[in-house]
């Protein structure tokens, strides 16, 4: 009778969602979205491509830069399967084991992405109040090391949430407003009581991505002291121009992080549509932005991207 109630209680399934209420269009909004994914994947590759094979560019930034691409490669690779499945051929249906594996990857590569913000804006930091320094501090072990650390960090912190959500039943409709999985959303779906989830979610959004973003603003404060400090109006704007491109990655990536944690933990009336704009922009907008921002704003990066098509 158990096994019975069991299989009845217990959903083989979850069950992916476009967007709701333009079901009858959604090919041709796949269109811009596959677009988005397509410059997304070859952007963040011609960026890798290029500090890779350029030794001039085997610096502290510019290989921050490279773990800062492989991170929104993985990002986009991870939710394109199920996206473009839902888009092109209406296939909705995930189940629980693809699911879990789907939200432990993005969660963890979300993780490795605020930390490379962070090593970034330490990389500034040292930059420009350091500078005499720089070299001895960032050296190529300790940025391995740092990178190294980051994915540890990442992965030890994210493990547990699959093997949480393995512990529930899932006896309601089982519909996700995405097209991928997310932890916060996943967890709503459990009958049984979901608490540890919502606490040790909180706890990973604050000791982490909050600590990390904290650690960043405390850094530009000492930036922007520093700047202050410098005589020359032109090198004072120098120095800040140098953190321009970061400052723009930094706030595509935390704001609808952040907006998106907060809806589903403290807001208990939001319009539907709401979270799965905001899902769909912390999926999509920042392995997009990056490499453009990064093209556009920094002259050693732009030069190379010209150079390799104009051969």
């Amino acid at each position: 009778m158990s096994a019975v109630n069991g299989t009845k209680f217990q959903p083989a399934v979850f069950f992916l969602s476009g967007i709701p209420g333009l079901e009858d269009i959604q090919v041709w909004i796949s269109i811009p979205i596959c677009l988005m994914y397509i410059i997304s994947i070859l952007g963040n590759s011609l960026i890798l491509f290029i500090t890779i094979t350029d030794p001039t560019l085997h610096e502290p930034m510019y290989i921050f830069l490279s773990m800062l691409a492989i991170t929104d490669l993985g990002l986009s690779l991870s939710t394109v399967p199920t996206t473009l499945g839902i888009f092109w051929f209406h296939s909705r249906e995930i189940s629980h084991d693809a699911c879990f594996a789907q939200l432990f990857f993005i969660h963890s590569l979300t993780f490795i992405e605020s930390s490379v913000l962070l090593f970034m804006a330490f990389d500034r930091f040292i930059a420009i109040c350091n500078p005499l320094r720089y070299a001895s501090i960032l050296t190529p072990p300790r940025v391995a090391k740092m990178g190294l650390v980051s994915l540890l960090r990442a992965v030890a912190l994210i493990f547990p949430l699959p093997i949480l959500l393995k512990q529930h039943q899932y006896c309601k409709d089982n519909i996700l407003s995405h097209s991928f999985c997310l932890h916060q959303e996943v967890m709503t779906m459990a009958c049984s009581d979901f608490r540890v989830n919502i606490i040790y979610g909180f706890f990973l959004t604050v000791s982490s991505l909050g600590l990390d973003l904290l650690l960043i603003l405390l850094s530009y404060v000492m930036i922007l002291k520093s700047v202050l400090s410098i005589a020359s109006h032109v090198e004072r704007l120098k120095a800040l121009n140098t953190c321009v491109s970061h400052v723009c990655v930094v706030l595509l990536f935390y704001t609808p992080e952040i907006a998106l944690a907060v809806i589903y933990r403290f807001v208990k009336n939001f319009s539907p549509i709401f979270p799965i704009v905001l899902g769909s922009v912390y999926m999509l907008v920042p392995p997009l932005m990056n490499p453009i921002v990064y093209s556009v704003k920094t002259q050693a990066i732009r030069v190379r991207i010209i150079r390799v098509f104009v051969k």
